[in-house]
């Protein structure tokens, strides 16, 4: 009788737990999550621009909108190359500039004149938009369309007519097209134009005038599965920059409260995403191939590196967003030469980067599986099954991954991925490797989302575990280990307001070794291993190099002159409340300094640095914000100097930096003499758009 208790007892604790592991239930969804289209969406890793107009042949950035029609004509316009490079390069869309902020039409709109049907292009019978439809389909490529609110052109912009006229050119371009995956709303409105020869400033509020909702709708109804990107969403977020970069936390989330067109949302919290926002926008990243956006010749020696875009490639793709990558035509109607190059060399490391992953076979083993279901368990972010996924129970919100791989082997590169159906979870989480019988730390980052590379130092193991912290149970999609090539990242010098140095790269590959004294560095030169103090004016060389292997990078140099350490730097306009004045002379390039705008006047702004100590001054240097934007860039200027800061002698009057608007790179000025002096004053007379407001990154001056 006891042994049948017994057996009738563990037949019922068997079925319990069989019960237990059959009715675990998946998780429910955690804050906002993405609808059908953002979901397609994300499955696109990487897309291009193509950028392209008459400001390819006015050598513009943006054009005034009084260009003439017969500028365009391109010799040699070919989309069907266009196509077959973005497909070559692994690319896998095209999204084209169909109406720039010019008014300019890629199409012959029924509703202008100011459009291909009046240029020389094929005698005015051509239609760029058709021929890229057909090309695309030919190469297996998804088309999308940038439509600019903004039409520094048209007559009635700043009118209700002129918003009749933006919906019939985006029904056009929405019918007449085929299948459109992404529609683009460009976040620059207002402002001076042409507007059909009134030559005037029209200023809109960004919020009511071009009738978003309507707008939206229009999309939605004629391209119910395109995504929109614009000022405020409502599918997808600018990342903030336009270098391509996106940083860590990315949350693939905002706060409709403040993200909506023309609302008070800053850069900072659309590169960041909100954590606690109350709708899925995730990040589109954009940057372009060169300096600019469109093409311009004097660019043809400063395309990218591959380097550089393997960098984008890990803080784009590689950093919870999609990368959308603009290669400008040049004046033939064809992609440059140069650009294919640089396109190719990453197509190329990304191939062998990750060919192999190596957790294939590997043994896994879960810390937690939600409900001891084979559902959830920890093979499910191993199996390549996007809608399978690893899960642990309610109550376990810390729980970690051990990957066996059987033997040692090499890595320095993990894929992470959350199920993002049940929303962005994710908030830290930590890489180990087994190294000497003991787990060590190689690696650890705050959000996942959709996609996460984490690159690290190439290091042996056969084991490695990964730790999730997450905001509700954690659940995981997909994990792949990889050992990527090196990178032998070009050296970045940088010297800090008080004098200490640093030197890196955007790989965290290589090892470093300089010289203060002009000389060539080399393996036998001086290894860095930590910032150091260089308080002096002088130049320092530095060469990347691999552990293994003759492998370099090209020596870079920098010259500092005297460091600014005892600088201070005051201003007659009050600072933007992000932006303080401190970044001005923080030795960081991609800190800056903004006033706030001063619309109503716009009077001359200045700012007076005071250099604690008496010095021969021969000239000064300004380097303006290194965002990809221009907006409150200094353009007319002035210099003035003084021993007390009470009499001031005029240097240099009614100058102007040349180009800074299209061209944003560091102005170094020298004055006709060496003058002494303790304190200079720059004054910003007037900016780039004539908005009342400058910014600064970095402000120098030269002794030597």
């Amino acid at each position: 009788m006891k042994r049948l208790k017994k057996t009738i007892l563990l037949f019922f604790i068997q079925l319990i737990s069989i019960a237990y592991v059959v009715n675990a239930q998946d998780p429910e969804p955690f804050g906002p999550v993405p609808d059908e289209r953002q979901l397609e969406w994300h499955k696109m890793k990487y897309y291009a621009f193509i950028v392209f107009g008459p400001s390819t042949y006015t050598d513009m950035e943006w054009g005034y909108g009084d260009e003439s029609p017969e500028v365009f004509n391109p010799t040699q316009l070919d989309v069907s190359q266009w196509a077959k490079v973005v497909k070559e390069a692994g690319m896998e869309g095209i999204m084209i500039t169909a109406k720039h902020h010019d008014g300019f039409c890629l199409w012959p709109s029924k509703y202008t004149e100011h459009s291909v049907k009046n240029s020389p292009w094929k005698n005015g019978k051509g239609d760029i938009l058709l021929d890229l439809r057909k090309a695309c389909d030919e190469y297996g490529l998804k088309l999308g369309m940038y439509l600019s609110p903004w039409d520094r052109n048209h007559k009635d912009y700043g009118t209700a007519k002129y918003i009749e006229y933006f919906h019939n050119q985006l029904k056009e371009l929405l019918t007449n097209y085929g299948d459109i995956f992404e529609v683009y709303f460009d976040g620059a409105n207002g402002g001076d134009g042409y507007y059909g020869g009134k030559n005037e400033v029209i200023k809109i509020d960004n919020k009511v005038y071009y009738e978003w909702e309507k707008t939206w709708g229009i999309v939605r109804k004629l391209q119910p599965n395109a995504v929109i990107f614009g000022d405020g969403g409502p599918d997808l977020r600018w990342i903030g920059n336009e270098r391509g970069y996106a940083h860590d936390p990315n949350w693939s989330i905002m706060d409709s409260k403040i993200n909506y067109p023309g609302g008070p949302v800053t850069h900072a919290i659309l590169q960041t995403g909100d954590e606690n926002g109350d709708t899925w926008m995730p990040s589109e990243v954009n940057t372009s191939i060169r300096p600019g956006w469109f093409y311009h010749e004097a660019e043809n020696n400063k395309v990218k590196s591959v380097n550089e875009l393997i960098d984008i490639w890990y803080h784009s793709v590689g950093m919870n967003g999609s990368l959308i990558l603009n290669l400008p035509p040049d004046k033939r109607g064809l992609i440059h030469e140069n650009d294919i190059k640089a396109l190719q060399g990453l197509k190329t490391y990304v191939d062998n980067a990750f060919s192999i992953d190596y957790s294939d076979g590997a043994t896994i083993v879960a810390s937690n599986i939600r409900g001891g279901s084979k559902n959830f368990e920890g093979n499910n972010a191993f199996d390549k099954d996007e809608e399978t996924y690893w899960a642990t129970d309610d109550n376990v919100t810390q729980a970690s991954l051990e990957v066996d791989f059987g033997k040692e082997i090499e890595v320095n590169c993990l894929l992470l991925q959350e199920y993002i159906r049940l929303g962005q979870r994710i908030k830290g989480f930590t890489i180990e490797v087994l190294k000497d019988a003991k787990y060590i730390e190689v690696a650890k980052g705050i959000t996942i989302g959709n996609r996460r590379l984490i690159k690290f130092k190439t290091i042996k193991t056969q084991k490695l575990r990964i730790t999730f912290n997450g905001k509700a149970c954690p659940v995981i999609s997909n994990i792949e280990v990889y050992r990527a090539p090196e990178m032998i990242g070009k050296p970045i010098i940088r010297r800090n307001k008080s004098g200490e140095v640093r030197i890196f790269s955007d790989s965290p590959d290589p090892i470093y070794y300089y010289t203060t004294d002009g000389s060539e560095p080399g393996r036998n030169s001086i290894k860095y291993s930590k910032p150091f103090i260089f308080d002096n004016p002088g130049q320092i060389k530095a060469k990347a190099f691999l552990d293994s292997g003759d492998s370099s990078s090209e020596t870079v140099m920098v010259e500092f002159d005297v460091p600014k350490t005892k600088w201070t730097l005051t201003s007659s306009s009050k600072s933007h409340g992000w932006y303080p004045i401190e970044n001005a002379i923080d030795g960081n390039p991609e800190s800056t300094w903004f006033t706030e705008k001063n619309k109503e006047t716009k009077s001359p702004l200045t700012m007076t640095l005071d250099l604690g100590e008496l010095l021969t001054v021969s000239g000064f240097t300004y380097l303006p914000r290194q965002d990809g934007r221009n907006e409150a860039n200094i353009f007319k200027y002035q210099v003035e100097v003084s021993k007390d800061g009470k009499q001031w002698t005029t240097i240099l009057k009614d100058r102007e930096f040349s180009n800074i608007g299209n061209n944003p790179v560091l102005q170094k000025v020298m004055f006709s003499k060496p003058f002494t002096a303790k304190f200079l004053r720059l004054t910003c007379i007037d900016d780039v758009h004539t908005e009342g407001w400058m910014n600064v990154a970095e402000l120098g001056v030269l002794t030597r």
